[in-house]
């Protein structure tokens, strides 16, 4: 399915705000820190007031949480260079305190589906933050899993049983590292061509066995080659699927490849990969994650977490 953004909601998108980097967090930290303490003067011998002291206590516990942050950016900063990216990740800010109200992506609705979880590429926000989703499981490289935890990039897989359950324990270990795990049906089949029963089958039976496996039944689900009807929609309400992102542009190791007239990132996009490697692809997962996240961070954005705004 070919998608076309309207011009004007570009527009729009190109007024959100830019992602904060590190260095200026930490200078705001620090000098609210160097503010908030209250000295005692040398000449002064008299015991220092309850409020200083509390003064002093949150000031030593602002500098702590300082050089956490400083150390755990430094960190980020040195697994960038491990693993070849070109410029270290932005942080992405705090994810919102409300949700942002998801909705059916005009063009992609279907006949009296009001009711039923809405299909979208782009989650509406302002800030510039992109979210990364990786479908089917059929590669499981251990690579990806120590460099996506030594770089903190926070992402969701779409998994499809037929090609994980040869190797459960690997989404585990992911899941483990707080990972989502979320629904690709049992055996990637072209759901349209499908009875409603026959659907019903391939998507509840993958919610059934996810959440036998990892104790979570999930609230997120993606139809194979991104194609849907109404009764796709129906049975994947019927146990318990709330929502499903699409994408808006898809990663590989050679390159990017972009679904909007514009060939360009927007706030909230929704970026697709998947599980593979040299067998299908011109590189590893490893190779894919720095042609993403090279792409991501020259523009500016930031990955966050899906399921923090949905």
């Amino acid at each position: 399915m070919q998608l076309v953004r309207q011009k004007v909601r570009i527009r729009s998108y190109r007024q959100g705000g830019r992602v904060s980097r590190p260095g200026a967090a930490l200078v705001v930290l620090l000098a609210a820190a160097l503010g908030s303490g209250c000295g005692v003067a040398d000449g002064d011998a008299s015991p220092p007031a309850a409020g200083q002291d509390a003064q002093q206590g949150a000031a030593g516990a602002l500098t702590a949480y300082v050089e956490r942050v400083k150390k755990e950016h430094a960190a980020r900063v040195a697994a960038a260079r491990r693993w070849g990216l070109k410029q270290t990740p932005l942080t992405a800010p705090s994810p919102p305190a409300a949700k942002p109200e998801i909705a059916t992506r005009k063009g992609f609705e279907v006949a009296g589906g009001a009711s039923l979880p809405p299909v979208f590429t782009t989650v509406p926000v302002k800030e510039k933050v992109v979210f990364l989703t990786i479908d089917d499981g059929m590669e499981k490289d251990p690579d990806l899993l120590r460099m996506m935890s030594e770089l903190r990039i926070p992402y969701s897989a779409f998994l499809s049983d037929y090609l994980i359950e040869d190797d459960y324990g690997y989404f585990k270990r992911m899941q483990d590292r707080g990972v989502a795990l979320h629904n690709h049906t049992l055996n990637h089949r072209y759901l349209p061509a499908l009875s409603y029963a026959e659907q019903k089958r391939e998507i509840c039976g993958q919610q059934d066995k996810l959440e036998k496996r990892y104790g979570a039944r999930p609230r997120l689900f993606r139809p194979p080659y991104g194609n849907y009807n109404k009764d796709t929609l129906r049975a994947a309400q019927s146990c318990g699927i709330k929502a499903v992102p699409l994408w808006a542009a898809e990663g590989f190791p050679d390159r990017m490849e972009w679904r909007e007239w514009d060939r360009d990132l927007h706030p909230g996009d929704i970026i697709l990969t998947h599980f593979r490697g040299r067998g299908d692809w011109k590189g590893t997962m490893p190779d894919m994650i720095r042609r993403v996240m090279n792409t991501v961070t020259a523009k500016g954005y930031a990955v966050a977490r899906l399921e923090d705004y949905i």
